[in-house]
């Protein structure tokens, strides 16, 4: 039987498990410096915690595999992204409170700005004001007349990020998800056109070709919002929760509507969105008690700066982390984790496939040779190089929620 199958058999009340997800954390030196943002910034607080923690370095899906944020999060959670695939429509569509049904096809939406050659300038178009997303989206939605047996909802997530969700009638064709994103993922290119990947996506596909070309033409005139990038297609689906598969009554308390959603299918309970740093502790100051044995707190803006190429951005980010790092541990968890879901290299300017720091603070962690919290120096850390799935068994283990497997 697989682990993933046995931890049911296994699991046992216990301590409370933080996990601070600074998203994007890994990075790559520059080539000014040869160091990392990690590396670069003043992490005094960090660095003391790694010395009395187990470190290392988590590869979140395979070797030279580069993570999405879903999968690098499922990772985290105990979801092997392989065998749990969730695409991330779905789960922007649960992070904004979308009501979904089982067989809705779902897409993240960027709006973006394309040249008259019809080239990608833009993947996110300036990161627009929420305020226009909704506007456009508005827009976008009036102009729709689709040949579709079924409801077609174009919805703001934030700033240029969007839901796409099809739902077939009740005597309609069913959607499938074997469809292509239509983002290169890169600036300079067109998209990429919407051909299904199997024969029972056809109706979808066409029913996306369709949308994608009226709404095109109904932001045409627009600047710097006047394209769409579909990605991350899913059929929705439901699947084992924390509390199922691993006795965890968890709470989630993050900003950006994606975690949210990804939480919210494995069964957390959704605290308020915070705005900033400030409101994300103070919020886990307020919910802390014993409702709740796991706490998954999210920093979005170390991604952010890293998909902007700002590496003093995302410096000053890890700074401002690092500086609650004592009030953290003044909340007594009985497991605190810190470590990133993917690398977002600022030299790189996107995800990447090297693996990302970690430390595990408990009672009973191992210490090894770490002297700061960043990539080289956790590489010699006692959890050494191991698969991201791994971190959920570590940290159930050492809040003393694991029983003895066998006699």
């Amino acid at each position: 039987m697989d682990i993933t199958d046995t931890w049911q058999e296994l699991v046992i009340p216990g301590g409370k498990i933080v996990y601070l997800v600074m998203d994007g954390l890994g990075g790559l030196g520059s080539e000014e410096t040869g160091r990392t943002a990690l590396d670069t910034a003043e992490t005094p607080n960090l660095d003391a915690l790694a010395h009395d923690s187990s470190c290392g370095l988590l590869e979140m899906v395979g070797p030279g595999i580069t993570p999405g944020s879903g999968p690098g999060h499922l990772a985290l959670f105990g979801y092997d992204p392989l065998r749990w695939r969730i695409g991330r429509g779905v789960l922007s569509a649960l992070g904004i409170d979308f009501p979904l049904q089982l067989g809705d096809l779902a897409a993240r939406v960027n709006f973006a700005t394309i040249n008259s050659a019809g080239e990608i300038t833009d993947r996110r178009a300036g990161r627009i004001p929420t305020e226009l997303n909704q506007r456009l989206c508005a827009k976008i939605q009036d102009a729709l007349d689709l040949d579709f047996d079924g409801e077609v909802f174009l919805k703001t997530e934030s700033q240029h990020r969007a839901v796409l969700v099809l739902r077939s009638s009740p005597d309609g064709d069913a959607l499938y998800d074997d469809l292509p994103d239509t983002d290169p993922q890169a600036t300079g290119r067109p998209s990429i056109p919407m051909r299904p990947q199997s024969d029972q996506a056809k109706t979808a596909a066409e029913v996306v070709a369709q949308f994608l070309e009226q709404a095109h033409a109904a932001i045409a005139d627009e600047q710097p919002a006047n394209a769409l990038l579909l990605r991350g297609f899913q059929r929705h689906q439901v699947i084992p929760g924390l509390q199922e598969r691993f006795g965890l009554n968890g709470l989630c308390i993050a900003e950006y509507p994606m975690y949210r959603g990804l939480s919210r299918l494995l069964g957390m309970d959704i605290a308020e969105p915070p705005t900033g740093m400030d409101a994300l502790f103070e919020s886990f100051e307020q919910q802390i008690g014993d409702e709740h044995d796991f706490y998954f707190l999210h920093v979005k803006g170390t991604d952010s700066a890293g998909e902007d190429g700002n590496v003093t951005e995302k410096v000053a980010v890890i700074e401002e982390v690092d500086r609650r790092i004592p009030w953290l541990l003044e909340q007594r968890p009985d497991v605190l984790v810190v470590t990133g879901d993917h690398s977002t290299p600022a030299v790189m300017s996107a995800h990447s496939w090297h693996p990302v720091p970690v430390l595990l603070h408990a009672r009973n962690a191992r210490r090894g040779a770490t002297q700061r919290f960043d990539e080289t120096s956790c590489l010699k850390g006692a959890l050494g190089l191991r698969p991201g799935v791994h971190l959920i068994g570590l940290a159930l283990a050492h809040a003393g929620r694991v029983k003895k497997f066998g006699a």
